[in-house]
């Protein structure tokens, strides 16, 4: 499961995943601080971000059957992290995510629109963030970049 397109091609993905959730984010809050409606553009990059963060998620899943032994997960921090933290906290994010998009959908004016993508993507990119296995935290020092 270490080497091969699949987990290369999840590893690559997390960053247009961040990039656009940092800038739907941002985009939002700009608009709830300076009260303006937001653009037809912005508002296709807060889609482009939950869609990507979907097909994140459906890759994840793969690789997680992929790996099916589960003896001594719980022992093991690194691999309880990879079975349980990791999968638990993408999954909750990405479930913010959605739910921001589609509460602001049906949200009737454009400050509420922007405020509620701004709140609930802003905890499902502090997830996302505290789930990345970044290469300065410890456990992951020898898995790189990507």
């Amino acid at each position: 499961m270490d080497s091969g397109f699949l987990p290369f091609f999840h590893s690559l993905l997390r960053y247009a995943v961040l990039l656009t959730l940092l800038y739907a984010f941002a985009v939002n809050l700009r608009g709830v601080l300076q009260q303006r409606p937001i653009l037809t553009g912005e508002r296709a990059v807060t889609i482009l971000a939950m869609v990507l963060c979907h097909v994140q998620l459906g890759v994840g899943g793969i690789l997680y059957a992929m790996d099916y032994q589960m003896i001594d997960k719980m022992a093991d921090p690194y691999r309880r992290f990879w079975k349980f933290e990791h999968i638990g906290m993408m999954v909750l994010a990405i479930a913010l995510i959605t739910v921001g998009r589609m509460l602001s959908k049906r949200a009737t004016d454009e400050r509420t629109k922007q405020m509620r993508i701004v709140v609930f993507y802003g905890i499902g990119l502090l997830l996302i963030l505290v789930a990345v296995p970044w290469p300065f935290r410890d456990e992951f020092r020898s898995l790189g970049w990507l």
